[in-house]
């Protein structure tokens, strides 16, 4: 039964968010009829599909021409550097979450680490960092929605469509954790679908004369498409959130976080290859993907490329309410926000508040904003709680026994250090602008911490 309350199948685990002081609770109904725990129903397909919708959101379908302007035929190499980056710092996360089984991701790793009040910041953070992603993807879905409906590109029809969907995605994520990641399993195989199809055909009309993998004249251009293509892929850690429903988190999270990296990067990768090869004025193309399908699958390809941006930007969504939902939750359990945060739905075991809470603050950010706008806003909160979780690695070793780990990366502190070293490199690209953001969001995280904050230890 979907978010069915039947405590007697299950062992339920009541756990502290301050690792490792845990209590276990044998089944029982009346136990879990008192204290609504969350439902292990995560495994590992469904925990795949979230990473995967976490990184492959609108940028995809406009990258290609924003990477070619900077390296024309060199801008398979920005993809390497980029995909080894962000590789480097999923292995940091791999590492954190593969010791706990707690809800929370970057905030916990940080708490565990470095005390409440950096985890606190790292959680207002990447909640921000979701708030805004949604509010983009929002407006970028209403755009793509915009070539078969005009009527919501502006006005009235895209606040209606920024409405719906949000509404839609959010009712479904309060049903339940079952329903919440079918609907994220079918929507990943919506998305990926249309994009396999145009790797697939695409490369055998692709002119390898296109691609070269020599170095650019200017090395500048190198840093700025890699700056680019790391926030890109940026998303990973959506999979790092809600461990309390994932079944065996420890084992389960650093496999699926090197595989989802590592599928995305290759199928970049093959997206940037077929374009380049088939769309000689990609630079230019306002709609890359869509007219590099039109030139080998004829009108049926940009509508298929539309359909498929549809459902990413749809699939990005349903996963980021579902993560920011429970990154609430989590910093409530945890002390951190008003209590009712962390209170579940008896029979849905579902954060319904703070589902609610977070749709309603994406809605309001995208009604009022633009996609660039939103995108520039959760660019550095991103890259400074990926800075916390690399931190962090090194101060979990000395903290936990070493038999509580059960995935260790290889060479000692050299994977966070290098992790680390790309996290500066990326806030050293900032703009004042955005770094203006986050050092207001980081005030107010001061702020409501001195106002909400009562830790739980």
């Amino acid at each position: 039964m979907d978010g069915g309350a039947d405590a007697s199948e299950d062992i339920v685990r009541i756990e502290k968010f301050y690792y490792p002081a845990t209590c276990v609770l044998h089944s029982g109904t009346m136990a879990s009829a008192a204290i609504p725990v969350p439902i292990r129903a995560i495994r590992r397909v469904g925990l795949t599909a979230i990473a995967i919708n976490g990184m492959v959101g609108a940028g995809i379908f406009g990258l290609p021409a924003n990477v070619a302007q900077l390296l024309g035929p060199s801008s398979l190499l920005a993809y390497l550097l980029a995909g080894g980056a962000v590789l480097l710092v999923a292995l940091c996360f791999a590492e954190a979450g593969s010791q706990f089984e707690s809800s929370g991701g970057p905030y916990l790793y940080a708490r565990e680490a470095f005390g409440p009040f950096a985890g606190f910041q790292a959680g207002m953070l990447l909640t921000l960092s979701r708030v805004a992603g949604a509010a983009a993807i929002s407006n970028a879905f209403s755009a793509y929605l915009g070539f078969l409906w005009p009527a919501v590109t502006q006005g009235a029809g895209r606040a209606l469509a920024i409405t719906m969907v949000l509404a839609i995605l959010t009712w479904i994520n309060c049903l339940g954790i079952r329903p919440g990641v079918r609907t994220i399993n079918i929507l990943t195989c919506g998305k990926l679908i249309p994009l396999v199809v145009f790797c697939a055909v695409g490369l055998f009309y692709a002119d390898p004369r296109a691609v070269s993998f020599s170095l650019p004249a200017e090395p500048g251009t190198l840093k700025q498409a890699t700056l680019l293509l790391i926030y890109a892929f940026g998303g990973f850690e959506f999979a790092a959130i809600p461990s309390e429903e994932v079944v065996d988190p420890k084992r389960t999270l650093p496999a699926v976080l090197t595989a989802s990296v590592a599928f995305v990067v290759l199928l970049y990768l093959s997206i940037q290859w077929v374009a380049m090869g088939t769309l000689p004025d990609l630079a230019s193309s306002a709609t890359p993907l869509a007219s590099s399908a039109r030139t080998f699958l004829g009108p049926a390809g940009g509508i298929l490329l539309v359909v498929g941006a549809l459902f990413s930007t749809t699939g990005t969504n349903s996963s980021a309410i579902l993560i920011g939902s429970r990154m609430l939750y989590a910093l409530s359990r945890g002390g951190l926000l008003p209590e009712v945060m962390g209170r579940l739905h008896p029979r849905y075991r579902t954060p319904v508040f703070s589902t609610f809470l977070f749709a309603a603050a994406a809605w309001a950010a995208a009604v009022a904003g633009t996609f660039g706008q939103l995108a520039a806003l959760g660019a550095v909160s991103r890259v400074l709680y990926y800075t916390t979780t690399c931190l962090a690695v090194p101060f979990l070793r000395r903290k936990l026994p070493r038999e509580q780990r059960r995935f260790e990366l290889l060479g000692g502190w050299t994977i966070p250090a290098l992790a680390l070293a790309v996290c500066l490199w990326l806030l050293s690209g900032s703009t004042r602008e955005q770094a203006l953001i986050a050092g207001a969001t980081m005030l107010a995280g001061a702020l409501l911490y001195r106002v909400f904050a009562k830790p739980i230890l």
